[in-house]
This record gives structure tokens, sequence and C-alpha cells, in this order.
């Protein structure tokens, strides 16, 4: 019996015009009938690639759940919990946020290593916190705002903390001999 060629589920394409090194790639079809010179200079390396359209964003959310359920599958089979465990919401969204700035801080590290702060890191984290506050205001349950509240209130203190001791000046060393 022949075996039947597998179909590729989905292709990715490189839908960019220009190479890391900044010249045209000659392999780009040109997807849009010639523009005017007016359109072509509205087109600056600061304007936002055209989106996926409508029909590749459907498509790759399609890809996306499936692959995801066949892994919630697996880890379900696995013994490790069952597919629920494995939803995104939004409290786990903050908890994963929360645990990520206390290990940017410093204070966690895994088991056997040494922590490793990056309050850079931290900061941004902590200001994405603050981001999500300010954008889902009047849109939480009392519960959700309660955990954004809380986390936001202790990673800010954590990071005001570390921050404090970190620039606070040395004391002065005594430089007087010793009295007999």
């Amino acid at each position: 019996m022949a075996e039947k060629e597998k179909k590729p589920e989905f292709v990715v394409s490189d839908r960019r015009k220009f190479t890391d090194e900044g010249e045209l790639r000659s392999d780009v079809r040109d997807e849009a009938p010639a523009q005017s010179q007016q359109s072509t200079q509205a087109l600056t390396a600061d304007a936002p690639p055209e989106p996926p359209s409508h029909a590749e964003q459907e498509a790759q959310r399609k890809e996306y759940r499936a692959s995801g359920k066949k892994l919630d599958d697996m880890l379900t089979a696995g013994g490790h919990g069952k597919a629920e465990d494995f939803e995104m919401s939004f409290e786990r969204l903050v908890q994963s946020l929360y645990v990520s700035a206390l290990l940017q801080l410093g204070m966690m590290h895994p088991e056997g290593e040494s922590p490793r702060p990056d309050i850079i890191a931290a900061r941004q984290t902590i200001d994405t916190l603050g981001v999500l506050k300010d954008k889902t205001k009047g849109n939480l349950s009392l519960a959700e705002e309660n955990l954004l509240q809380n986390v936001l209130f202790e990673v800010r203190m954590a990071f005001l903390e570390i921050t404090n001791a970190i620039t606070r000046a040395p004391e002065p060393r005594n430089n007087k001999p010793a009295v007999k």
C-alpha cells in the first residue's frame, strides 16, 4: 500500500521585505499593486507592518488551540492534573507577574542557586502590573482587584527595600587612631 504524502498542517511564510542588513529580499513577492509615490512615502521604517489577515489570524488561533489541547491531553494522561488546571486566568496572570518580580528582585530563587537580582527587569514587571491595574479599572471582580492591589503593594515595598539598600551611602570609616 502506498503511503500518503503528509501535508503540513499550516505553512509559515516570511513576509518581511528586507533582510537583517536592510537589503530588499529577492524572493519577496509584491502582494499589493504598485503604489503611488505618496503612499510609498507613508511607509517608513517607523510604520508598523501590515497585520495578518482575518483568515490568517483565525487559522493561527485554530492551530494554537489544537496544539494546546494536545499538550493538555498529554499532561492529563501523564497524571499531571486536568485540562482546567492549565487554563490561563486573570489571577494566574497576576500571580505569574508577581513570581517573576520576586525572582527578578532576588527574593526567590531556584533551590541550590544563589539569587540573581535584575532590578531593571523587576521595575518593568512592577510597572506592567501597574499598567494592568490602570487599564482594567472598573472591569475586575472584587477578588481580582484585591489580588492585584495586594501584589502591587508587596512588590513595590520589596523594590523600595532593595533599591534603598543599594543606594544607601556607605557609612564613613572612623580613621582616628585608638587612644591609649
